[in-house]
């Protein structure tokens, strides 16, 4: 997804209509996770430890090692 679907779906995100919003909130959370996921990949690949992880993330390196697993 290029960066103007992004601002798209950020932008519609905040519309009156909800099945937009929720739409458009969903299309976002997929982005957000497949990005994130990507990213942990790179930071491991990095040698960053789960607890780096975990703490630029906000969560738990328990969360971590649950959601990405060997990542």
């Amino acid at each position: 997804m290029d960066v103007g679907e992004l601002h798209t779906l950020a932008g519609d995100a905040g519309s009156q209509d909800p099945l937009v919003a929720l739409r458009a909130l969903a299309g976002l959370r997929r982005e957000l996770d497949r990005h994130e996921a990507a990213a942990v990949r790179r930071a491991r690949n990095a040698n960053a430890s789960r607890q780096v992880i975990a703490l630029c993330l906000g969560v738990s390196k328990q969360a971590v090692h649950k959601k990405y697993g060997r990542a």
